[in-house]
């Protein structure tokens, strides 16, 4: 396992300790962390079966923090189950045994300057620049959209502005390119950025920007629809959200943030509950907080879950049609009353149901993508925030304007952490 040493030592307290910033193995579990650092079986059999499994959610290569003493003691550990939240073990102050909590992800978030003079390509120049390569490769995202790389010169200049999120000084989190200038002798041109990292000219209110080049292609074109591919309908007759998905929220019973993978539907006890999609069921009988449950296997690598209910309808192994009643609302479980506790997978991995979910039936006809290699133009179209932009190009102009310096990121340096308990570790920017 590679690791990075960030803190040297701890002054002005009894013991020394370290933290260090580690990748979590492929195919670790979290069972086996433990026994790796000692820590008693019990442990694990002392988190609520609530929280076991967000366990599930730590993924191979997640970077996590740990604090040891000088006897490679861990204190504390700090491990991300999503972007926004991570699982907190640490020591108790009686030194025999170790508590859990799951806490919102503190890290600071700053907006950082970049000026890049054109030797070789934008990719590997910025590299080179800035010494970061998610910085890099989000440029290159950025040029795919409106900037043709291939005709910038050498000595021809890059100026912009990204957002970085960073925890305990080193980055965190993938950048957000929130505008550029790039030169080429005395002419200018500003480009913006849309929410998936391709950049376009500010025009008009409505914009048109193009994807151009020899490269894998994605397109859609409407072909008949088959059982796999039709949307997938609603889990109730009648809507009425009471909370939606969220990876950090203020948890009704529990008093503290907690990731919610689902969508919460109110209605009265006894409302029929539908299968979204056919599918077979994977899944009925009870499950912790969540009460009882009912998960069904759909094409597509989607699962879906139906928590809380008062009576289930379905067997494991059976199969179900889409709008079959599988079930009925109910409270059980952790619940602060009759509802619907409704959470959809994609190949093991939460999504916001609502993105996915539609009122609308079986079409048929569908949009499907393809993708193959060709030279190709693509036309996209956006609405454009005008002030947003504004705001965005002054910022930037403001760095140039001062002759601000490159930021370039020293991954490899030591940081002073004052850290000897559970919230200042926690809370350890």
């Amino acid at each position: 396992m590679k690791y990075i040493l960030i803190v040297a030592m701890l002054v002005h307290f009894l013991f020394g300790a370290t933290v260090y910033h580690k990748e979590w193995q492929e195919g670790q579990t979290f069972s086996a962390y433990l026994k790796q650092n000692n820590i008693s079986s019990d442990f694990l059999e002392s988190i609520s079966k609530e929280d076991q499994k967000f366990l599930l959610e730590i993924r191979n290569k997640y970077k996590f923090y740990e604090l040891k003493n000088d006897a490679g003691i861990l204190l504390q550990a700090l491990i991300p189950i999503s972007v926004e939240m991570q699982i907190h073990i640490y020591r108790k102050r009686n030194g025999d045994s170790y508590g859990f909590d799951i806490i919102p992800i503190a890290y600071k978030k700053k907006s950082y300057f970049a000026k890049v003079v054109i030797e070789k390509n934008p990719y590997t120049d910025t590299l080179k620049t800035v010494n970061q390569p998610s910085v890099a490769k989000k440029l290159a995202r950025v040029f795919q959209g409106d900037v043709d790389a291939k005709k910038l010169k050498k000595e021809d200049q890059i100026a912009f502005v990204y957002a970085q999120r960073t925890r305990l000084g080193l980055p965190y989190a993938m950048p957000r390119i929130e505008v550029v200038r790039v030169t080429r002798g005395e002419k200018h041109k500003f480009i913006y950025v849309d929410e998936n990292g391709l950049g376009y000219k500010e025009t008009a209110k409505k914009i048109s920007y193009t994807v151009m080049g020899k490269k894998k292609v994605t397109y859609t074109r409407k072909v008949a629809a088959t059982k796999a591919e039709a949307r997938f309908g609603m889990p109730l007759h009648h809507i009425r959200i009471t909370s939606s998905f969220s990876y950090r929220r203020w948890h009704p019973i529990l008093h503290r943030y907690r990731p919610h993978h689902g969508t919460d539907f109110g209605a009265r006890r006894g409302t029929p509950l539908l299968a979204v999609n056919a599918g077979v069921v994977s899944f009925s009988g009870r499950m912790g907080g969540y009460g009882n449950v009912v998960k069904i296997k759909h094409p597509g690598g989607y699962e879906s879950l139906y928590a809380h209910q008062s009576r289930r309808r379905v067997k494991k192994g059976q199969r179900v049609k889409k709008g079959q009643v599988i079930g009925y609302v109910g409270s059980t479980g952790r619940s602060t009353g009759p509802h619907l506790h409704f959470g959809l997978m994609k190949n093991g991995r939460w999504v916001d149901p609502m993105k996915v979910l539609k009122k609308k039936s079986i079409k048929t006809s569908i949009l499907k993508k393809f993708t193959r290699y060709e030279d190709v133009q693509k036309t996209k179209y956006k609405d454009v925030d005008m002030e947003e932009i504004k705001r965005e190009r002054a910022k930037l102009m403001k760095f140039v304007d001062e002759n601000a310096v490159t930021y370039v990121w020293d991954t490899s340096k030591f940081l002073m952490v004052t850290v000897n308990e559970k919230e200042k570790f926690s809370n350890a920017q």
